[in-house]
């Protein structure tokens, strides 16, 4: 198959353009008055004039920040979120269980399916994208700063509420089942026992996603929180359809289905079935070229255009192992949108040993922090290695933003659609690339960032890093007083 795949690695831009790269020229104006801002080592020399060449940058060690700003950063929007759902189910599980909450105990199923509705919904990339739409064009630049930053927070990490809210349903179908079992003599055992069933199902399905099974398991959280997810969205129907049937007083079953419309359970659990189902409605197989500029990358080509701060999943199969990766594309009218694959996984190396002529991808492509750098009136995208991926986007598609990428040989490892993109699209004054390999390590990247900030007058910086880089950043930033949204690992 590789053999007839069609690898791109024709040049996308002429000589002067390709000597940009070659210059790697930072993003700062012109003028002698404004050029004063410049630190001097960060403009590059001509090759062969060592003369006045930067020496090479020296480690700097790790400034340690306060205790207070790493809790600050550690108890983000992700976990108050998180607190304030799971507490208040908490609160009125305590008071259910000791009979204080008739509401909760009349309706235990409602409880539960509320719940994981709810969770579910948190998730859905259809929900998500309208309500990043409405927030992108209620609020755009004309709202006060803190509001904006504010809604971005909230957008970022949904993900706290849908955590809350998904753990909460498990234990709400944890008292149901033992309350089930404490009144056995007025349930059937077909009830109890897709009580148990149910319980099963969804608790594996929670265990599944937490950090460290998702961040370093990915194929097992993958099929557990999926497949057993859908075993248990059956049994969960199972066990609400045979619940509301039948009678424990009088024994016996109503099957008609007039009075099963009329029960609170039964319309979540269609609303978490639809929730559930319709980004799968959205799944199609595509054709895709694949480029191949070195062994650690994989520059995959879809066809269309999309609009900034968007990402997608892909697979080789129509329902297991998806993987996400954020979308280049120079704006909806394009011909093509790309995504950047480093090899890491099984996944991405068997993109590069064995280039597919097809993906299976969800057309509806979720949004990502980046969606919300409309709010803002000027920005500032830093990102490192594979993650230009998830950043380039934002700069092509507007002016108003300014992009640092700190990598290494980065025009031989991501080849030349990449760098044709950002120095067809993206001016000089507003661009650093440091290229780590020619200037023999990495820069002082809150130093870089600080003066970009300032002579950009930026409102905002948006991070797409590794864990240790982008913590440095988010800790580096916090302290100088700059609004910082980084990488998240907690969804």
């Amino acid at each position: 198959m590789a053999s007839d795949l069609k690898i791109h690695t024709e040049k996308v831009y002429d000589d002067p353009e390709k000597g940009t790269v070659d210059a790697i020229v930072p993003a700062y104006p012109r003028d002698e008055k404004q050029r004063e801002v410049v630190p001097p080592q960060y403009l590059e020399v001509k090759k062969g004039d060592t003369k006045d060449a930067p020496k090479k940058p020296t480690p700097k060690s790790k400034k340690k920040v306060s205790s207070w700003i790493r809790f600050k950063l550690w108890f983000n929007t992700y976990r108050k979120f998180f607190c304030l759902t799971f507490g208040l189910n908490m609160i009125g599980l305590g008071l259910a269980a000791s009979g204080h909450f008739p509401y909760a105990i009349r309706q235990s199923g409602a409880m539960v399916v509320g719940n994981l509705n709810f969770a579910i919904l948190m998730r859905n990339e259809i929900f998500g994208r309208i309500l990043y739409w409405i927030v992108n064009t209620a609020f755009a630049k004309w709202t006060p700063l803190w509001w904006r930053l504010g809604c971005t927070s909230v957008l970022q990490h949904l993900g706290g509420i849908h955590s809350g809210c998904a753990l909460s349903g498990v234990l709400w179908l944890l008292l149901k089942v033992v309350n089930a079992f404490r009144s056995h003599q007025l349930q059937h055992d077909a009830v109890l026992v897709m009580g148990v069933v149910t319980n099963f199902a969804v608790m594996i399905s929670a265990l599944s996603a937490f950090p460290w099974v998702r961040n370093t398991h990915h194929n097992v959280f993958e099929r557990h929180h999926r497949f057993v997810g859908w075993i248990g969205l059956l049994s969960t129907w199972a066990f609400v359809i045979l619940g509301d049937c039948y009678n424990g007083v009088t024994r016996t079953w109503d099957l008609s289905g007039v009075d099963l419309i009329h029960h609170q359970d039964v319309w979540f659990t269609i609303g978490m079935t639809v929730f559930i189902a319709l980004p799968w409605i959205c799944v199609r197989e595509v054709p895709v070229d694949i480029e191949l500029p070195s062994p650690k990358v994989a520059i995959v080509r879809f066809e269309r255009g999309m609009q900034q701060g968007l990402l997608g999943r892909i697979s080789r199969s129509s329902i297991m192992e998806y993987h996400a990766f954020g979308i280049i594309s120079e704006g909806k009218h394009a011909k093509y949108h790309y995504m950047i694959a480093g090899v890491q996984g099984d996944f991405t190396k068997s993109l590069v040993n064995d280039p597919p002529r097809t993906l299976w991808t969800r057309q509806v492509k979720f949004a990502g922090v980046s969606n919300t750098s409309t709010l803002y009136k000027r920005g500032i995208r830093i990102c490192t290695g594979t993650g230009i991926g998830a950043a380039l986007s934002t700069c092509l598609q507007s002016p108003n933003w300014y992009l640092i990428w700190i990598g290494s040989d980065q025009e031989k490892t991501f080849g030349p659609t990449i760098s044709g993109l950002i120095h067809r699209h993206i001016e000089p004054e507003r661009l650093i690339l440091w290229d780590s390999k020619k200037r023999g390590g990495r820069p002082d990247t809150m130093k870089i960032l600080k003066e970009a900030y300032h002579f950009w007058e930026a409102e905002v910086v948006f991070i797409t890093s590794n864990y240790i880089g982008n913590t440095e950043i988010m800790e580096g930033c916090k302290e100088a007083g700059i609004p910082v949204f980084g990488t998240l690992w907690d969804f």
